[in-house]
């Protein structure tokens, strides 16, 4: 089990900080911010299912809502579009609130992750703050339709696949995660988050992991 405490923090804004983060230009894209948070996995809350190793360290998981247009149903960090004027700081943190009540801050920022290119046209950029042990969720539930607790430790003993697809000569991410198989850019974002900022391997990168045919539009 990882300790949801001040030694985790530290040595999470270290290894964030020892990465060289790669960052693309917009080149026509949309830009879109998320927000990987971390809290305290609490078994039997009723603001969000825990899921894997109870207790310790977790991070914030969306299930989106079924009447969204696009992805409905799929899970995803919480995070949406920069808007006219922001910062990608700005829109994570705005989204972040907007879409499950929690207000942090600049201050609450452990680091970057890299800019991911998705199919869809966007460019995302990640941004991993710490949550506080156990904020108070209100899921925004027209956007929302649940949210997870997964405990670190379980991100950390999944076992990535990488897959081929004759549609591309990229491999796709399959990330187990309990009883669900997470794809790029979710998993991305996940998967580089085990390998920098959990494990410590600074320069992993992910802009070559492909998304699943199903993502693409």
């Amino acid at each position: 089990m990882i300790r949801f405490d001040d030694r985790l923090r530290a040595t999470l804004a270290a290894n964030l900080s020892a990465h060289d983060r790669c960052t693309q230009p917009l080149a026509g894209r949309r830009h879109a911010a998320v927000a990987v948070v971390l809290v305290d996995s609490v078994a039997g809350t009723d603001d969000g299912e825990a899921v894997g190793v109870a207790g310790g360290a977790a991070f914030l998981l969306c299930q989106r809502a079924l009447r969204m247009t696009r992805h409905a149903g799929q899970f995803a960090l919480p995070g949406g579009r920069v808007d006219p004027g922001e910062t990608a700081l700005d829109a994570a943190l705005r989204e972040l609130e907007e879409e499950l009540g929690i207000a942090l801050a600049p201050q609450d920022v452990l680091g970057w992750l890299d800019d991911y290119s998705t199919r869809s046209g966007y460019l995302m950029t990640p941004a991993v703050l710490w949550g506080g042990a156990r904020p108070a969720l209100k899921p925004a539930r027209d956007e929302v339709l649940g949210v997870y607790r997964v405990a670190l430790q379980t991100l950390v003993d999944a076992e990535p696949r990488f897959i081929g697809i004759p549609e591309s000569d990229r491999p796709v991410l399959q990330l187990p995660l309990g009883d669900h198989l997470l794809h790029a850019p979710t998993a991305a974002v996940l998967f580089q988050l085990r390998q920098v900022a959990l494990l410590g391997h600074a320069g992993e990168r992910v802009g070559e992991i492909e998304e699943p045919v199903f993502a693409w539009s």
